[in-house]
């Protein structure tokens, strides 16, 4: 059995039980597919995720474990994708890296781990006080940001930065951030609250 077939055989093993929907489907290609996403909430949302998982053409990255994906290494930004992917890997999550369809605005990623799927745009920090525009162009586009951070950063910018986005986009339901080794989750009802930026410190002191 050759590691695409072995690649296809445990998706559908994983996803048989939720994926009964799918069986007959129509694959529209990632373009439609992918815009689809944009007008679905909930469990819906979940399963257009698995659908694009099962359905797309993604392929195991050489020399990676639990690496997916659909987009060529000739793209600008590929890079700086592997490398979130590998961390979010070492996180125990499976990753998809998708395409960029003309003229629609997508994610970078698909994360499932344990069961659990979500869809991130990836921003990769690199230099001081960018967090936030980085996080404005995410508007519209996401509901959930990767912050994969490749420098120190104030830590109270960092959290006023965040706190902003999510005044600033109503849909907006996490940022997961990667720093070093550290992985760390703001939803919206952690971003509002009153110990933000106390649990904000904290996780940066560890």
């Amino acid at each position: 059995m050759t590691e695409e077939h072995i690649f296809e055989y445990e998706i559908l093993e994983e996803e048989k039980d939720s994926m009964l929907v799918a069986e007959g489907y129509s694959w529209r290609g990632f373009a439609d597919e992918l815009q689809e996403l944009h007008y679905l909430q909930g469990a819906r949302f979940i399963n257009q995720l698995k659908l694009i998982i099962y359905y797309g053409e993604f392929h195991p990255v050489e020399g990676e474990t639990n690496i997916y994906s659909a987009l060529g290494e000739q793209s600008e930004d590929y890079g700086n994708l592997l490398n979130a992917a590998r961390k979010a890997v070492e996180n125990g999550y499976r990753v998809f890296i998708l395409p960029n369809p003309k003229g629609i605005r997508t994610a970078d990623f698909i994360f499932e781990r344990k069961g659990v799927y979500k869809m991130f745009d990836l921003k990769t920090i690199s230099g001081k006080n960018s967090v936030g525009n980085r996080l404005k162009e995410s508007v519209g586009q996401t509901n959930c940001v990767l912050l994969n951070l490749l420098c120190l950063y104030n830590v109270r910018n960092l959290t006023l930065e965040i706190k902003r986005y999510f005044e600033l986009s109503s849909d907006a339901q996490e940022i997961l951030i990667f720093l070093g080794k550290k992985e760390i989750s703001i939803k919206r009802n952690i971003a509002t609250s009153k110990g933000f930026l106390k649990m904000m410190m904290n996780n940066f002191r560890k």
